[in-house]
């Protein structure tokens, strides 16, 4: 008894000295001697304290985390190589491969051409096992990268298992040089229409839409949509060096203004290439950074026509800081603007250092776009601000049904689970299947029992009533896996609603002005 009064006295034994706290609460702070006493009181007194070193790294974190800059970041010197070579650079000395994380399991999702892991047969959906004699079993998918990356011309082991296979497949991969495409397909579409989906800005960007574009003209093209939705960004200098592709030379590209310098104006330089056939660009709100200077840029200057909806407005610019130790500090140094004088940057609320999202652009319309600051296009074409870039014509993307938006909630506990269904499926299809292939009854039942097998809690009701969604996805899936990227785009191009517009506008415009006029005369007014 005396054990469990000592217990309920010990809460009211600290009411006083909180009480003496609560006095001392205006007192300024001196934040360096509070900073100290907490780390030696949690070195020395907590159950589950850490080494000094972890404690100021930890430290250093917060502070970054807590200066209501989304985009700083503090990078170990892992961290700072991964960034690196994954977001800034179009090569890396490596096998070639493209990896997942699929529940704990590194996955295969693509092999790059040329690469040693194409020379080596690798295929999508292959699952690594090891590298060298190390097992990847718990390892984290940065981790495996960096066993995979190394110096050209060193070796390195993998083994892998391929579903479908029992035998485990070991191959000795030479690392080399391998070429990341910033534009893995190029297609020629209805009317004469070249489509070229650039998917990130790398040291090769501007090169390989140049490419792209040389072989689709040569191919018949008469007309061009350089479709930018879904692309984070990445190099400036290649978003520059894209936008002099289409530009006459002396016109800006973009502005940088800066905190603590003059501002700086980038601009098109007469390199002896210069695209002048009519064009659109396509964002959305996937679409930020060094995308938003290409069509802000392109749009200003009235040389191409923007479709879709408007882009995310990342217009900052990161700075990175070499520290000791090979560590290094991202922040936000600067803000980018488009020849118009348009901000690039949307202002979010931020909380906790994370951006919110206050208003989707599933809400867009062109009232709401009117709504927004009117800048004018060198032909005096209206555009607008307030971040991001707004389009010329609005096209919503593709909406589902209630039915399909119900399934897709119901998925949402085993979102991970039910794509690694999805995804295993069309491997053991893969086999089997034909270019012209149709979704057939039975793989819609197979799918739905695996489902129901990692415990998706979903009706068999809701499954049947999201029938056109759930053999998209299996398509898609399936194609991809299959016959590659640009096969599932084709397959999937007639469902684009963005696409479909963007194609209508371009079918008998000869010249860029003609273009403009054809998407003004049918121009849906909301």
């Amino acid at each position: 008894m005396r054990r469990k009064h000592l217990w309920v006295l010990a809460p009211l034994m600290l009411i006083p000295f909180l009480a003496g706290l609560g006095l001392r609460t205006h007192a300024p702070v001196d934040g360096q001697l509070l900073f100290e006493e907490v780390r030696a009181r949690v070195a020395r007194a907590a159950v589950d304290s850490l080494s000094d070193d972890k404690i100021y790294e930890n430290a250093a974190r917060g502070l970054v985390n807590e200066i209501d800059d989304p985009y700083a970041e503090l990078y170990s010197p892992e961290e700072l190589a991964s960034f690196s070579r994954n977001t800034l650079r179009n090569d890396y000395a490596g096998v070639g491969m493209q990896i997942q994380d699929q529940l704990g399991i590194i996955v295969v999702a693509a092999v790059f051409p040329n690469s040693p892991a194409a020379k080596g047969g690798v295929q999508a959906g292959d699952r690594i096992l090891m590298v060298d004699t190390s097992a990847v079993s718990g390892l984290k998918i940065d981790e495996v990268s960096g066993k995979l990356v190394g110096k050209p011309g060193t070796q390195v082991n993998v083994t892998f298992a391929r579903p479908g296979q029992d035998a485990q497949i070991q191959r000795k991969f030479t690392r080399a040089v391998v070429h990341v495409p910033a534009v893995p397909y190029a297609l020629m579409l209805d009317n004469g229409v070249g489509y070229v989906p650039l998917q990130r800005f790398n040291e090769a960007s501007a090169a390989d839409v140049m490419n792209a574009v040389a072989r689709l003209r040569s191919a018949g093209a008469r007309s061009f949509v350089l479709d930018l939705r879904g692309n984070p960004g990445g190099s400036v200098d290649e978003s520059v060096a894209i936008s002099n592709l289409f530009l006459h030379p002396g016109q800006e590209i973009v502005s940088v203004r800066y905190r603590d310098r003059e501002a700086e104006e980038r601009r098109a330089e007469n390199d002896g290439v210069h695209i002048a056939e009519p064009m659109i660009v396509m964002v959305d709100g996937g679409a930020a950074s060094a995308s938003e200077i290409v069509a802000g840029a392109l749009q200003d200057h009235d040389r191409a026509l923007v479709v879709g909806t408007t882009s995310f407005g990342k217009g900052v610019m990161q700075s990175i800081y070499p520290l000791h130790q090979g560590w290094a500090l991202k922040l936000t140094t600067a803000k980018w603007y488009t020849p118009s004088g348009r901000s690039i940057q949307r202002e979010r609320v931020i909380r906790n250092g994370q951006l919110v999202e206050v208003r989707p652009d599933s809400l867009e319309t062109d009232s709401s776009r009117r709504a927004r600051p009117a800048y004018h296009s060198d032909a005096g074409r209206t555009v607008y601000g307030g971040g991001g870039i707004a389009p010329d014509v609005v096209v919503p993307a593709d909406t589902i049904t209630t039915a399909e938006q119900t399934f897709l909630r119901a998925l949402g506990p085993k979102a991970r689970e039910s794509y690694r269904a999805l995804y295993d499926l069309a491997l053991e299809l893969r086999p089997r299947v034909q270019s012209t292939f149709t979704v057939q009854p039975e793989w819609r039942d197979e799918f739905f029992q695996r489902l129901e097998t990692v415990g998706a809690p979903v009706t068999r009701v809701q499954f049947d009533a999201a029938r056109p969604l759930v053999d998209r996805l299996l398509e898609q899936q399936l194609a991809t896996l299959a016959f590659g990227d640009s096969s599932a785009f084709r397959r999937t191009a007639h469902s684009d609603a963005q696409l479909r517009r963007a194609v209508d506008l371009l079918r008998n415009a000869t010249t860029q002005p003609a273009l403009f006029i054809a998407a003004a005369a049918d121009h849906p007014k909301g």
